[in-house]
């Protein structure tokens, strides 16, 4: 039954003045010493299961120890640890004094956090032992302390001279009691850095009540969760929206359990979690679904699986993932649109409207979201243009979900907006029931023969072939027709002999180009197909065409030579 229209029409804010993150998510629920916060795992079985009140009062002692070290309101503090227990405390614990959190990637290597620490001026970092080589290397003058997270038989001796602390130690000799700083909902939280296509990473400054915004896309697209017994987990990492906005503070702020697995995702991984912790609900990137399809086309004949509701976002789901999920999960997923500065705003709910395959879904209850022109006017619909969200909603009243701006960049943030619609950088249409469907990154699309192309569909359709496990479309210049269309294609195992064989790739390239042109038009088909052990993803799950767009630019250019 489709309920939109009327849960649309009759949704309204509720946004405190003054609210905290750590309080809605952790104290309020600290009151009872029995209710689970975080289920923990890692990739050597290593198991442990921390309640509220366990988080909260180790997120205390975290913030009397950081207010030792002269930590105050407003001053950045980076986090640089996986998915496990003290990532929670760290947030909870920098909420607390007022302060900004700044998550940042595992991966990142030292010149990435050179850049994040120089520009944001952050005074602390708390470090996973595992990172520390790569923080030391790019810690640079403001970074006065490094606080490491980890056994310290694993590691080298910390420097104590040089302001390295061990966590588990600060976190023994100080008080569990401390009072939250009074935080207005508009007051800064997290500080996010975003990578674009140009340019160096701009840092969203994102306010407390962000997290309000949030909720009614988390709600809708998790089937109208919390409901008794229900049990989140997600593979994205807790140092990306993905992860902190979309499932861990979200989770947190109902008195869920989230499962949190330090370790590689693999399919098997995934499905043995899901199993062992009773998972009920998840977000799951389509490049991690892709994963488990080709790895069990039919889990339910060997799975126990508990699943009600599962949110994918990052790239397009499209309809091969679609139908799996129904028919090998028994779950309809759930597409969700969003980005950093404006997170959660389209997407869909099985439960409550009709969710139609290949459709990033309709704005969620809260949020006004057109498709526009480069003048900043509504397109009509099935008119492709850009996504935007407006600062208030249909009533009239303030979105909470928006970003105060980026970090000391006003004109970055200025060119976000025109008017009152901030600017998502992303294509779509829209039908004549409101829904969108996704066409791309604007900088992803291009042309070819006259033709434009939007790679997402492409890469869907190859996908469904039993030969492709990933793959990625990007435009291969070529002098008579601009571009040609090329697809990067990651083998399933079954298919990666005849692909590394010179005998036999050629034919394997036939059936692929066979298969889209029989089911696309006959421009989309790719002209020039290229086997690949694996393509360049960014840490959010996100395959990075860009980099296949310039490797491709800088063979035309040693063409032309």
């Amino acid at each position: 039954m489709d309920q939109y229209k009327a849960l649309y029409r009759d949704f309204r804010w509720s946004v405190p003045a003054r609210l905290n993150i750590a309080q809605v998510c952790c104290e309020r629920w600290a009151r009872d010493p029995a209710r689970t916060a975080i289920l923990f795992e890692d990739a050597d079985g290593a198991t442990a299961r921390w309640s509220y009140r366990q988080l909260h009062e180790a997120a205390n002692r975290l913030a009397n120890a950081l207010a030792a070290l002269g930590v105050r309101r407003g001053d950045r503090v980076a986090i640089v640890v996986p998915q496990r227990p003290a990532t929670a405390v760290a947030h909870f614990a920098i909420y607390r004094l007022g302060a900004v959190a700044m998550p940042m990637s595992m991966l990142f290597g030292p010149e990435a956090l050179e850049y994040r620490f120089a520009d944001s001026g952050a005074v602390a970092a708390i470090v996973d032992a595992e990172a520390l080589a790569n923080v030391r290397a790019a810690r640079g003058e403001a970074l006065r302390h490094l606080i490491v997270v980890g056994d310290p038989s694993s590691r080298e001796a910390l420097v104590p001279n040089a302001g390295e602390l061990d966590f588990n130690a600060l976190l023994e000799n100080a008080s569990a009691r401390r009072r939250a700083a009074v935080t207005l909902a508009t007051d800064p939280a997290d500080l996010i850095y975003t990578s674009g296509t140009t340019g160096p990473p701009k840092g969203a400054l994102i306010p407390h009540c962000a997290l309000i915004g949030n909720l009614s896309g988390f709600v809708a697209s998790q089937n109208w969760l919390p409901q008794p017994g229900d049990v989140f987990w997600s593979p994205a990492d807790w140092a990306w929206t993905g992860g902190l906005m979309d499932a861990l503070l979200p989770t947190l702020y109902f008195g869920l359990p989230i499962v949190a697995y330090r370790g590689r995702f693999s399919a098997e991984a995934a499905y043995r979690l899901v199993e062992k912790y009773r998972v009920t609900n998840a977000f799951l990137f389509p490049t991690a679904l892709k994963m488990m399809m080709k790895d069990e086309p039919d889990p339910r004949t060997r799975r126990s699986l508990r699943l009600r509701a599962i949110m994918s976002a990052g790239e397009s789901v499209g309809e091969t993932l679609f139908d799996w999920c129904r028919e090998g999960l028994n779950v309809t997923v759930n597409e969700m649109f969003g980005q950093t500065e404006i997170n959660y705003v389209v997407g869909n709910s099985a439960l409550r409207w009709p969710a139609r395959p290949g459709s990033i879904g309709r704005p969620y209850p809260g949020h006004q979201v057109a498709v526009i022109d480069d003048a900043g006017n509504e397109v009509a619909p099935g008119t492709l243009g850009e996504i935007a969200v407006n600062r208030c909603d249909i009533h009239g009243h303030p979105d909470p979900v928006f970003f105060i701006e980026y970090w000391r960049n006003p004109e970055a943030t200025r060119a976000k907006y025109s008017g009152q619609w901030c600017r998502t950088g992303d294509l779509a249409t829209r039908d004549e029931r409101g829904y969108l469907w996704y066409a791309g990154r604007a900088d992803d699309m291009f042309k070819a023969a006259g033709y434009r192309i939007g790679p997402s569909e492409v890469e869907n359709c190859l996908v469904r072939h039993p030969a492709v496990a990933n793959a990625a479309v990007v435009p291969k210049p070529d002098r008579e027709r601009g571009n040609l269309v090329k697809a990067y294609v990651v083998p399933t195992p079954e298919y990666a002999g005849r692909a590394g064989d010179p005998n036999s790739a050629g034919q394997l390239v036939d059936e692929l180009q066979a298969h889209v042109r029989g089911k696309l038009a006959p421009y989309e088909y790719p002209k020039e197909i290229e086997f690949i052990d694996a393509l360049p993803m960014t840490t959010t799950g996100k395959v990075q065409r860009r980099v296949l767009r310039l490797r491709e630019e800088e063979r035309a250019r040693a063409r032309d030579r």
